[in-house]
């Protein structure tokens, strides 16, 4: 048995959230060492390389705060940028801060098992590396863990099978082929149009309609990109302090206190600035039915005025959902590819997809002979990543089995049961509904905080209590019961993954107002965890 870990700290994971925890950490002392599947840095930017895949927050905000000579010394090309770009920004601050050393490559992390006796973590990778740590950082993202739909003959399929999570290195070229997408989530908005170019058919198999905004992206404007840099200041402390960790203006008035003209106008403003500022114009779009329902008959109006065909923009509407409550996606020619004589779509919700068969994709109503089969159902949000590794705490209790009835932990940052566990944007933490780059920063920063504060105060292991989790869980689940967000099966339940527990993975509170509750805790000398003086407590 280890008389000491072989490391302070290990983290999983290599994208935004791991780079800053390894580079934090390391900047502290402790003794890290980053373990990361994929044969570089880049996270979810790693594998996501479909054509048009982009970030949905603009790229000025969608960023490092930490390093203000990094913040100067970065110009991003576009106003949402594309994946290839992020990735290079990532590996340009991985080269910069001398991240690479510290991290083990095609490493999948397979097992972590908490050691009671000797207070360490004890981790195995797919390769059969073995290490120890006395704190785990989790750093694997909350959309990370592949979901593949259980298609009967689907994995079989005779042409090109691609999945928008997983896709090839090399670019992959569609001309003058019959290509099918599954799916239409954000991956999928965002692959459609591309692909629309290329292909000689392409047909959607959608089974549930999204709400598509505008990003209206276009080059960085240099006198824009000057603004930036030289009021970075005010704009991360806007970020800090608001519900979505945005810059944007707060809501002032509520959709049914102003005219409709009024209403109107707020909507176009903001539809013409693109984005997610969109859900910004009133206050209780994501509380009030009625409300919400303004929201939906403007953007519904749009789609009738883009899509020629009556009963494709009939299908394309979503009829299910509240707009808003699930992830809605940004896309400039998304509704406009539905006009081009090359695109069809294939309504599986009064069709369902039966199965595969060689290069036959089989519906209720038609069979669609294909090249290539495109997958773009997204992945086992929040929790999926975790959940694969065989993660074990005291006693032997697996995660997997404390959540089986659905995720309960302390602010999204740790678990009862699993001493020095640390899950940067975890679930039940703002995580998806902030700017990820903001949120995986404050994450980082606590528990950065929480462990100079153990290695000063000689504590081998700090754990949430069940009654803070208790409490915390049902705060989170209080939150979002008066929302509108329990009114959509979306990812954010879970309800993508058949059998999967139904409980809303995100805290809804605002991430502003979580922020200040997680300073709160430290402040009260770590409330809400136990904390214990090592082995032989």
């Amino acid at each position: 048995m280890d008389a000491q870990p072989q490391h302070d700290v290990v983290v999983i994971g290599a994208g935004f959230g791991g780079l800053y925890a390894v580079h934090r950490f390391g900047e502290l002392g402790f003794d890290v060492l980053g373990l990361e599947q994929a044969a570089d840095v880049g996270g979810v930017w790693y594998w996501n390389r479909y054509p048009g895949a982009r970030c949905d927050c603009e790229s000025y905000y969608y960023s490092y705060a930490f390093d203000e000579a990094l913040q100067q010394d970065w110009t991003w090309s576009l106003r949402y940028s594309e994946q290839p770009e992020i990735l290079r920004y990532l590996g340009h601050v991985a080269d910069r801060f001398d991240l690479r050393r510290r991290y083990r490559f095609s490493s999948r992390v397979t097992a972590a098992h908490f050691d009671e006796a000797a207070s360490v973590w004890r981790l195995r990778t797919a390769d059969g590396f073995e290490t120890t740590a006395r704190a785990l950082v989790s750093a694997m993202g909350c959309l990370s863990q592949v979901n593949w739909p259980d298609i009967p003959g689907l994995r079989d399929f005779g042409g090109r099978l691609l999945h928008t999570a997983q896709w090839p290195h090399e670019p992959v070229d569609f001309t003058g082929r019959r290509v099918g997408v599954i799916g239409t989530g954000a991956s999928a908005v965002q692959a459609i149009p591309r692909i629309a170019e290329q292909a000689a058919h392409l047909t959607v198999f959608q089974r549930t309609a999204n709400w598509v905004l505008p990003a209206w992206n276009r080059p960085t404007d240099p006198d824009f990109d000057a603004w930036v840099k030289a009021n970075y200041g005010e704009i991360r402390a806007r970020c800090l302090a608001s519900g979505g960790a945005v810059p944007f203006d707060p809501p002032e008035h509520a959709a049914l206190d102003v005219s409709e003209a009024a209403r109107e106008a707020a909507y176009q403003a903001l539809w013409a600035q693109g984005g997610m500022r969109f859900f910004s114009a009133f206050t209780d779009l994501f509380t009030d039915e009625a409300a919400n329902a303004t929201a939906q008959a403007f953007v519904r109006a749009h789609i009738e005025r883009t899509v020629q065909d009556p009963e494709t923009a009939r299908l394309l509407t979503p009829d299910d959902h509240p707009i808003g409550v699930k992830r809605p996606p940004l896309d400039d020619d998304y509704y406009a590819t539905f006009n081009r004589p090359n695109v069809t779509l294939a309504d599986v919700r009064s069709a369902p997809i039966l199965d595969v068969s060689g290069q036959v994709l089989r519906t209720a109503s038609a069979e669609h002979e294909l090249d290539d089969l495109v997958v773009a159902t997204g992945f086992d949000a929040i929790t999926g990543a975790l959940l694969a590794l065989d993660v074990r705490g005291r006693g032997g209790v697996r995660l997997a089995d404390r959540w089986a009835e659905g995720p309960r932990t302390y602010l999204g940052l740790g678990v009862a049961g699993f001493p020095n566990l640390f899950t940067v944007t975890g679930p039940l933490s703002p995580s998806v509904l902030a700017n990820m780059p903001t949120a995986v920063e404050q994450h980082v920063d606590w528990m950065a905080d929480c462990l100079e504060h153990m290695r000063a105060h000689g504590v081998a292991t700090l754990e949430a209590t069940e009654a803070a989790e208790a409490a915390w869980s049902a705060e989170s689940d209080a939150v979002v019961a008066h929302t509108l967000y329990p009114k959509a099966r979306s990812w954010y339940f879970g309800a993508n993954i058949p059998g999967k527990p139904r409980r809303f993975g995100v805290y809804v509170g605002g991430f502003a107002a979580y922020r200040e509750r997680c300073r709160q805790v430290a402040e009260r000398g770590y409330e809400g965890f136990r904390l214990g003086a090592g082995p032989n407590e």
